[in-house]
């Protein structure tokens, strides 16, 4: 069993679903296992819109404020099996964001990001009757996604927002057999246009307690995700002596009523938590959890799997010394880590696929501007070479931007 890399991702897992979920957070949230509880006035959170009411309230004396992100990570990953083991990287554009402060607790955001990848390459080689049977499986494609935010603090300390995703591309998959002593193989290739809209809705409640420490707490709604998905079909035969095909049909998928299918994203509800003082160091955690168990792809679907509930463990935080500090450009530098457990609901073979994290990085001032470049690391594992699967094991190292300026403040010439 092999992979290789395309497409945003080298995982089997991919084969899955609408493949390979990719992570909706920036760096600085990633670093912090994820978590998305914490706003702040300079940073764009992209897992929470009810943040966005935050940005400027605090920085640059409450002038609007807008902020440009965008983050690229570079994945190296070893996929193991019971009897091999291979080695791979990709690196990837993982979002590019804008966030405005509009007035005192108004902001709103948009940007694109992906949202799924599709990249595998897998081998199954078994006996039948006697004889050696091979099957190939590829895939490749994956969904995007594009989003509108809007937030806003519409009681002290108590926020709420809402974001509009519309998630749109191509998932491919193709199988690919032989069998001993033929000179003929079969192939039986399928492609899914798929787009639809989902909506992200979020309370955050973050009241000063004890004079300058702030407890922070949201509640995050990701509702159902339902999508449209536009199916074609072909299968053949080829021949091994020179991979050119012999015969290529089109399935009348129209008689199946298959030609125009609906496959919807269950609802995920995230509950966070968690304590600090301003601009100087945070701690919480998260709970997330997703009714998979009613997930289907009628079109797409797989044998070897099952769906159940997902749900979600972090936790994670930041310190820096001192942001304000002239004299030690370290001291004003962010120090932020976490951990993660994910239960992906997936069950393969019969045996649950989870993933487990650990992310740390720093983010490190630009000049004496609220910009930053954040530098992150996670060292996770996925799967488990038991029931015939693949263990991956990976290093991730992410690099993001985030740059703040203001914005309609008409110019002076002194």
């Amino acid at each position: 069993m092999g992979a290789y890399a395309q497409d945003g991702t080298i995982s089997p897992y991919s084969f899955f679903g609408i493949g390979d979920l990719r992570n909706t957070s920036t760096v600085e949230n990633q670093m912090m296992g994820s978590i998305g509880v914490y706003a702040d006035s300079i940073h764009i959170n992209l897992q929470n819109p009810a943040s966005y009411g935050e940005l400027g309230l605090k920085a640059l004396e409450k002038v609007g404020l807008v902020t440009y992100t965008a983050g690229i990570s570079n994945k190296q990953i070893r996929l193991k099996s019971f009897t091999e083991e291979q080695n791979s990287s990709i690196t990837n554009l993982d979002y590019v964001a804008l966030g405005f402060s509009l007035g005192k607790g108004l902001g709103m955001g948009f940007g694109l990001m992906p949202y799924s990848s599709v990249g595998y390459n897998l081998v199954d080689e078994r006996t039948a009757n006697g004889q050696a049977l091979t099957n190939v499986f590829n895939g490749s494609g994956g969904l995007n996604k594009v989003y509108y935010s809007v937030g806003y603090e519409f009681l002290k300390d108590l926020s709420i927002g809402v974001t509009a995703n519309f998630n749109f591309g191509n998932l491919e998959s193709e199988r690919l057999q032989q069998q001993e002593d033929l000179q003929f193989g079969t192939f039986d290739r399928r492609n899914s246009k798929v787009n639809g809209f989902d909506f992200n809705y979020a309370l955050n409640y973050s009241p000063i307690i004890k004079e300058k420490y702030r407890l922070h707490s949201s509640i995050r709604v990701n509702t159902q995700g339902n999508l449209v998905s536009e199916n074609e079909r072909q299968v053949g035969s080829f021949s091994l002596a020179t991979g050119g095909n012999i015969e290529e049909i089109d399935v009348n998928l129209d008689s199946q009523n298959l030609r125009n299918t609906e496959f919807k994203i269950p609802t995920t509800t995230t509950l966070g938590i968690g304590y600090g003082e301003d601009y100087k160091w945070f701690i919480g955690g998260e709970y997330s959890f997703q009714g998979l168990s009613s997930f289907e792809n009628t079109f797409l679907g797989a044998d070897n799997i099952e769906y159940k509930d997902a749900s979600s463990f972090a936790l994670g935080g930041f310190f820096t010394p001192d942001h304000t500090s002239f004299t030690s450009y370290f001291k004003r530098i962010t120090y932020r880590a976490g951990l993660r457990l994910d239960k992906s609901g997936m069950v393969v073979n019969d045996v649950d696929i989870n993933n487990f994290g650990i992310t740390f990085g720093l983010g490190l001032p630009l000049g004496r501007s609220y910009s930053n470049l954040n530098l992150g690391f996670e060292l996770g594992r996925r799967g488990t070479t038991r029931a015939n699967l693949i263990e991956e094991s990976y290093l991730k190292i992410n690099v993001g931007l985030s740059l703040n300026d203001r914005w309609f403040v008409k110019r002076k010439i002194n």
